[in-house]
């Protein structure tokens, strides 16, 4: 069988307030070596920040085939990949984030490796963007390895992830209830549940920006976790098996041993990493008692 080639592909990317940033993604994208033709779609969450005057005359326009897409009407970057991919004109979609940096050969490896895939994911990693002490805070994958849920199938984020308009049409559209973390996670789901295969190209990169203050690492990682034990909820009678219970033991434990009050070359771990494993628990738990099942 002859191996799949799209005639366009459309760059998909939700934003929200991201003007000062958002250019550091363009200029990436406007670098790749993908020698076919591709479209951008910046689809905006309601900013405030004046990101579509930003856009309105942007230098890259012609280059990237450059669009603007109002997505307000609903919070979430859910909303945001929805409306952008309505909008898009590609038979393949490639998802990323507008604070984020593609690597140059970003979109081809991805599109390479769709062409045995109905979806794929790719990579991140967090030097170029990040300080030392703020990438140290949030560990990532080896290029080859996805994430796995446990009794389920490999996840991936959002931040660096294609498929063909046809798998994205029969999946439909990303779910806006979650807002904030694992919707993601769920569309990964559903297109493997739905029967579509899904592949990973672990030469197509994404420079990934992480939290650099720890309020910012906080919030993110304990709306994540909660988001986390709503997947749970919602597919563990897929075969989402529930975390260990020795984890509700031992993660406590060693948030005590590790805890920044104790010298750094005892605890071996960061302070932005403790706070991250706590923020983590702390929200499992909330979680766990708004949706009234243990997951921690």
């Amino acid at each position: 069988m002859q191996a799949r080639s799209p005639e366009l592909v459309s760059v998909v990317i939700p934003a929200y307030n991201v003007a000062h940033l958002i250019d550091v993604q363009l200029t990436a994208l406007a670098a790749q070596d993908y020698p076919d033709p591709f479209e951008v779609v910046v689809s905006d969450n309601g900013s405030t920040d004046a990101l579509r005057d930003h856009l309105a005359d942007h230098p890259l326009a012609e280059r990237l085939r450059l669009r603007y897409v109002d997505a307000s009407g609903t919070r979430g970057p859910s909303h945001a990949r929805n409306l952008g991919t309505a909008a898009a004109e590609g038979d393949f979609i490639a998802y990323c984030d507008a604070d984020d940096q593609a690597h140059p050969q970003w979109l081809r490896e991805l599109v390479d490796r769709a062409a045995d895939f109905d979806a794929v994911s790719g990579p991140v990693e967090t030097a170029t963007l990040n300080s030392a002490e703020a990438a140290s805070w949030t560990p990532v994958n080896p290029p080859d390895r996805r994430t796995e849920l446990p009794g389920l199938f490999p996840v991936a984020g959002s931040c660096n992830l294609g498929m063909w308009r046809s798998t994205a049409d029969a999946v439909g559209p990303w779910d806006t209830k979650y807002v904030r973390g694992s919707q993601d996670v769920d569309y990964c789901l559903r297109i493997q549940l739905a029967g579509f295969t899904f592949g990973h190209a672990s030469k197509a990169m994404m420079a990934y920006r992480v939290q650099s203050s720890y309020r910012g690492l906080w919030s993110q990682q304990y709306a994540w976790a909660q988001s986390d034990v709503g997947i749970y909820v919602q597919y563990r009678d897929r075969g989402h098996r529930r975390r260990s219970p020795v984890l509700a033991v031992a993660m406590p434990i060693l948030l005590l041993l590790r805890n920044p009050l104790l010298p750094q070359s005892i605890t071996k771990l960061p302070t932005g990493a403790w706070v991250g494993y706590l923020a983590g628990f702390a929200g499992r738990i909330r979680g766990s008692i708004r949706h009234r099942t243990l997951y921690v």
